[in-house]
């Protein structure tokens, strides 16, 4: 599980860094800075969830040991 939540937080690194060239500050709203913006507060939501499960799963692990 460790190895596969490391994996999608890369990728939504990824998503997030390749969408910031996309942006176009001039014009937020519109056409591909909507989409990039969208898909960027997307990859972070992901990677807020994908901390959470990270840390239940070790909050898990240590309260099995007591």
């Amino acid at each position: 599980m460790k190895v596969f939540t490391l994996i999608l937080s890369v990728i939504a690194l990824a998503l997030i860094i390749f969408n910031t060239t996309k942006l176009n500050f001039d014009a937020l709203l519109d056409g591909e800075s909507q989409t990039a913006l969208i898909t960027i507060v997307a990859a972070l939501c992901a990677l807020i969830l994908l901390q959470i499960l990270r840390i239940s799963k070790k909050i898990e692990k240590l309260s099995k040991r007591r």
